[in-house]
């Protein structure tokens, strides 16, 4: 889903900005990979040590003594295969977070960013979601002592990261032309190709998070399948009323949102409720990714407007539409008529949301104010690829040179600024 996720993102910005943010997915998904067997796994599932608030970092450091278990707690499964698959959880919560800071960000300064952000933020708040109290371990506070549902990260990956984005983009502030210049996807079969591979992916995402090939597993699945249909028709819809035209974009936009919005309630709804949940969440994104132009933040590639708000709709969405009947057995306000469970939803969602925001824009501040976050206004002009990572994504030049074509930096910079000149 990360390599996925590079293509959605890359696709989407400008033509001299897209190794930049395809190499923000796969920074993360190196650097998290280590930290998650060093400490980021015992952080999150290791025995609390603090209120329900963090693990113990030292008990599972290196995975130590993991190999030699053959199941744990979780579903019967090897301890491994589950320290792999909530890896993954972890290093695309950190690559989402890459969108909202698109065009602007120092590479290097990035991976500092997630290294930091994956230890204070992601570990401890996937401890508080998804450690649940066993046999010999005391688990996160959000699991157990509130007990939301979430299953599958709608705390935990996307208000988390949705949260963080706009932090971040408030701390590194406003791309140069933002709301006067277009600034066009440069390549939309990319962003398909993405948004068909994390639809994909998602249901390993989703139903793999009943580690088991069973009943639930099977119903989160057709979830996932119908909320994310119904939200591309949604934001089809909204684009169709208010544009007079349905996009491609849009398309891989409502797939992302449906995805989203059910990460949390696939176990808890029926289907019908999930095609409820899907469609307000297409429409509801495709309305709230403009609020960055009426509010004034430069959120690049919709982070907040998809993943904050799709997040936040999901997890409460659960208190309204919950089934007795689905694989979860909750009850809510429309099935039950209690609303004990729909309290505890904005709680936990609430929570996560303001932990995150504020943690973020402190590192991402500290790291502004010492090393520098954001890339200079002339190596903005001239493209991040080229300044950064001395690359090009379209080297069209050496189709008719047999020689070396890759762009000077000082070169490029002082044509772009002619360009200004001459435009101006």
């Amino acid at each position: 889903m990360t390599p996925g996720l590079a293509l959605f993102y890359g696709g989407m910005v400008r033509a001299k900005s897209v190794l930049n943010m395809m190499m923000m997915s796969f920074g993360a998904l190196a650097l998290i990979s280590v930290l998650w067997v060093l400490y980021g796994y015992s952080i999150a599932f290791g025995d609390d040590i603090g209120g329900g608030l963090l693990g113990d970092p030292s008990e599972f450091f290196g995975l130590k003594g993991l190999m030699e278990d053959v199941t744990g707690d979780e579903g019967g499964l090897p301890v491994m295969a589950f320290v792999g698959f909530q890896a993954v959880f972890a290093i695309i919560t950190v690559a989402l977070i890459s969108g909202a800071i698109a065009d602007r960000a120092k590479f290097g300064s990035w991976m500092v960013f997630a290294g930091i952000w994956a230890t204070v933020v992601y570990f401890p708040v996937a401890h508080w979601v998804f450690a649940f109290d066993g046999d010999d371990v005391v688990g996160g506070w959000i699991a157990n002592g509130l007990e939301v549902i979430d299953f599958a990260g709608g705390t935990a990956v996307h208000i988390n990261a949705g949260a963080a984005g706009l932090a971040l983009a408030l701390v590194l502030g406003k791309r140069r032309g933002f709301g006067r210049e277009a600034m066009r996807p440069h390549n939309l079969p990319l962003v398909m190709i993405g948004a068909g591979l994390l639809w994909f992916g998602w249901f390993g995402f989703n139903a793999g998070s009943a580690l088991a090939a069973d009943n639930t597993a099977s119903v989160v699945w057709v979830n996932t399948l119908v909320a994310t249909g119904a939200a591309t028709l949604g934001w089809l819809l909204v684009e169709k009323l208010r544009d007079g035209h349905s996009t491609s974009l849009g398309a891989a936009s409502g797939v992302v949102a449906g995805l989203v919005a059910i990460t949390p309630a696939c176990s808890a709804l029926s289907p019908i409720g999930s095609i409820i949940v899907g469609a307000i969440a297409g429409a509801l994104c495709a309305l709230a990714v403009g609020l960055k132009y009426k509010l004034g933040y430069d959120d690049s590639l919709d982070v907040v407007g998809v993943h904050l708000v799709g997040g936040l709709w999901g997890t409460i969405a659960i208190g309204f539409l919950a089934d007795p009947d689905a694989p979860a057995g909750a009850e809510s306000l429309f099935f039950g008529g209690s609303a004990d469970l729909l309290w505890r939803q904005i709680v936990g969602a609430l929570a996560v949301l303001a932990f995150s925001f504020v943690v973020t824009w402190i590192i991402g501040t500290a790291i502004q104010r010492t090393i520098g976050f954001r890339i200079s206004e002339d190596e903005e002009i001239t493209g991040i690829d080229t300044v950064v990572h001395a690359e090009s994504g379209y080297d069209f030049a050496s189709l008719g040179s047999s020689g070396s074509t890759a762009p000077l930096a000082g070169q490029a910079r002082a044509e772009a600024r002619n360009t200004e000149r001459t435009m101006a």
